[in-house]
């Protein structure tokens, strides 16, 4: 039974008139008339009987009209719930992300909107950059934060952030302040797993120079910038890592920076978020706030 034939059915119950009831409702009296028709041949009763120039209720009128009436009452509070909750900024917030920006960036955005928004609650799910881009694309995630884009007509990618990958090794292993890209090949290197957007990115600049990363030394391949850092601080080989991922390690001396001759190695992070998803508000609110405050990464 359509809501609709249930408001028309109660202003002309209150009204004992087509016309009135049209004149109320803002519409003309043969809509009126066909609501109720198309309502009698469902319920299969007449609710009024027709009395010349004047209408009359059937005993089913009477009895319908007070059910009627609570059923539009819980319908309007209903619609009235409704829009309270999706106005509300509140609730678990699970966010994906790949290494860099979830490890990095994300936590300080998060505690950021939370002192405005203290009835959000955040769970950031790290991943390579793959790995929450198919989550995303499979509706698994409502947005993500990453290190690169895969294409697909279903996803949307937004700028969020700029970055740069540099050469880092351990002070003591002497590498120049700068370097040609030929005598890359004398170093122990550490790389990225498949998947990684930082892993992607090296492939790209490094064929870009000309030297192709199978024609490193290849030292190790691990599973996320951190491990990377860590190796790379141990003293296990050099890598080229984020600079936001070392931006501490660099303040302090515990790395140091080689610049790689004729490469430019700048790079940006994507929130990426499904192309048709309607978004519950919490979520909306944080990916509007997102993309105003993008996070400050650190300058050479």
């Amino acid at each position: 039974m359509e809501t609709r034939h249930l408001r028309i059915f109660v202003t002309v119950y209150q009204t004992r008139s087509f016309t009135k009831a049209a004149e109320q409702l803002f519409t003309s009296q043969p809509t009126v008339s066909e609501h109720m028709h198309n309502l009698e041949e469902k319920l299969g009763c007449r609710l009024f009987d027709r009395l010349g120039r004047s209408i009359a209720p059937t005993p089913e009128a009477q009895l319908l009209f007070p059910k009627a009436m609570a059923l539009l009452d819980e319908m309007d509070r209903l619609k009235e719930t409704l829009a309270a909750a999706t106005k509300q900024v509140a609730g678990d917030l699970t966010i994906g992300a790949s290494t860099i920006p979830g490890a990095y960036l994300l936590p300080e955005q998060a505690a950021a909107f939370k002192q405005t928004y203290p009835g959000v609650s955040f769970t950031i799910v790290i991943n390579d950059s793959a790995e929450i881009i198919k989550r995303v694309n499979d509706h698994r995630l409502y947005l993500g934060v990453v290190g690169a884009k895969i294409p697909s007509t279903r996803l949307n990618y937004t700028a969020f952030a700029g970055d740069e990958l540099i050469l880092a090794s351990r002070i003591d292993q002497g590498l120049p302040d700068e370097i040609e890209v030929s005598l890359l090949t004398s170093y122990d290197f550490l790389i990225r797993e498949e998947g990684s957007g930082t892993g992607r990115h090296v492939q790209q600049f490094l064929n870009q120079a000309g030297l192709p990363q199978t024609e490193l030394r290849i030292r190790a391949r691990l599973g996320s910038s951190t491990a990377i850092k860590e190796a790379v601080k141990a003293g296990l080989g050099v890598a080229v890592i984020s600079r936001t991922a070392i931006r501490d390690e660099l303040a302090t001396g515990t790395l140091q920076e080689t610049r790689i001759k004729g490469l430019d190695m700048h790079r940006s992070f994507y929130i990426v978020t499904p192309r048709k998803r309607t978004m519950p508000n919490h979520y909306q609110v944080f990916l509007d706030y997102l993309q105003a405050s993008p996070p400050v990464v650190p300058a050479p």
